[in-house]
């Protein structure tokens, strides 16, 4: 017996508008919301509700957080209620970004924090108001007591807190936990949000105050390709991966970067850069992997492309010869993210042919790094939370199965009526 399927013309079109209008939104992050059920959090959201949204806005886009709130009794204390009532908007928006951590720490990574502590990106180091690497903060752990304490990065800071429990947790998104302190970061100048001009777009001076990508710098440079960087910030925005100095010395001895003649030398830098604003969140949850780059532009469709996945919680960058790992956020402000990588990536159009080239193994993930990758403690999890875990992630699992069954029975009636 023949069977004859006929497809309409614009079968194809009607499946894929179906597919679109059932695949769930991304829900923005809305940080007052999280923290409404928790009363003893009230000041703290209060405070954030007071900077006219400022802090809010920052976070709507933001995924794969930390964020530290003070709970009442503590933010009401004499000395927090004087400080707070001093500062101007700005400044308190700018206290208030020091409590965001642009990292996703689970409850199991803080187990891991060496006693010797991580350096840790806030949001207020990208705004380009904190001076050098202040705008970071330190988080160690006591390996007698457990506790986690976190403080600035400069020596003999008075501002330091102890993080006294898990308040709630939405895997790979955000983690809130509640300290005992306010946080102020070094050097804060209470006018210095008020007074200070918005920071120029200076990629190099950003490289520089990161302390760690010095060669990168230099590289850029010398190369004359930073001015056209800075060029190309207008509309879309860019997107930056610098390795550090550790990654260009760990370049295998028979990939000579350098001696690369100044147009191919220039490609190479180019590689590393994507003409778009991404955000650590936006990249974590990047729709189409393979990317083109500043040098897919000037060498032709399809070439110098970076495939960007999420591998082991972490954003993973394969160029085909080297798989790398960010490690840090070194500046985010629109229309500028620079971002720290494991590696060089080495385009395999120019390093190819050498089969050498890729170095041996895969590039570990930040959460296995050494800055959390210490003996395991005998931390214990707060009540309720591995069972709030499992209930959120078999949560999402559920919804997301039934968005897929939903488009599917879609196209299968669809196909059925056109035939």
């Amino acid at each position: 017996m023949d069977f004859k399927l006929r497809i309409s013309y614009f079968t194809p079109t009607i499946i894929t508008y179906l597919l679109l209008i059932t695949t769930p939104p991304i829900l923005a992050l809305n940080i007052t919301d999280l923290l409404l059920p928790y009363p003893d959090l009230s000041a703290f959201s209060a405070l954030i509700s007071s900077t006219s949204s400022a802090v809010a806005a920052d976070l709507s886009h933001r995924s794969s957080i930390t964020f530290l709130a003070v709970p009442n009794s503590y933010l009401n204390s004499p000395s927090s209620l004087d400080f707070t009532r001093r500062l101007s908007p700005s400044s308190l928006a700018d206290l208030l970004r020091y409590h965001v951590l642009l990292q996703y720490l689970s409850w199991a990574d803080l187990r891991k924090i060496p006693s010797s502590g991580i350096l840790v990106t806030t949001l207020f180091q990208t705004t380009g108001r904190a001076s050098s690497n202040f705008g970071s903060v330190n988080i160690s752990r006591n390996p007698a007591t457990n506790a986690i304490a976190i403080h600035s990065p400069a020596p003999y800071s008075a501002s330091n807190a102890t993080v006294l429990t898990l308040i709630k947790t939405l895997p790979y998104n955000i983690t809130i936990l509640s300290i005992n302190s306010l946080l102020v970061p070094y050097g804060f100048d209470l006018m210095a949000s008020e007074t200070r001009p918005p920071l120029g777009l200076n990629i190099t001076k950003a490289l520089i105050d990161g302390h760690n990508f010095n060669v990168a710098a230099s590289m850029l440079a010398a190369s004359g390709v930073v001015e056209e960087f800075e060029a190309d910030e207008g509309g879309a925005g860019i997107t930056l991966f610098v390795p550090t100095d550790l990654a260009f010395a760990d370049l295998p001895n028979n990939v000579k970067l350098q001696s690369l003649p100044a147009d191919k030398k220039a490609v190479v830098l180019k590689f590393h850069v994507l003409h778009s604003y991404y955000p650590l969140g936006s990249l974590e949850s990047i729709v189409n992997p393979v990317q083109p780059t500043l040098a897919t532009e000037d060498m032709g469709a399809g070439r110098f492309t970076l495939n960007i996945s999420r591998v082991n919680g972490s954003v993973a960058i394969d160029t085909g010869l080297v798989q790398a790992s960010v490690t840090q956020t070194v500046f985010d402000q629109n229309p500028l993210a620079i971002f720290g990588v494991s590696k060089v990536l080495l385009p395999r159009e120019i390093f190819g042919k050498d089969r050498n080239a890729r170095p041996p193994g895969v590039s570990p993930s930040p959460e296995k790094s050494p800055g959390l990758g210490g003996p395991s403690s005998h931390l214990t999890s707060p009540p309720g939370f591995r069972e709030d875990m499992r209930s959120n992630a078999d949560g999402l699992q559920l919804q997301w199965r039934s968005y897929v069954v939903a488009a599917a029975l879609c196209c299968i009636g669809l196909l059925y009526v056109l035939v």
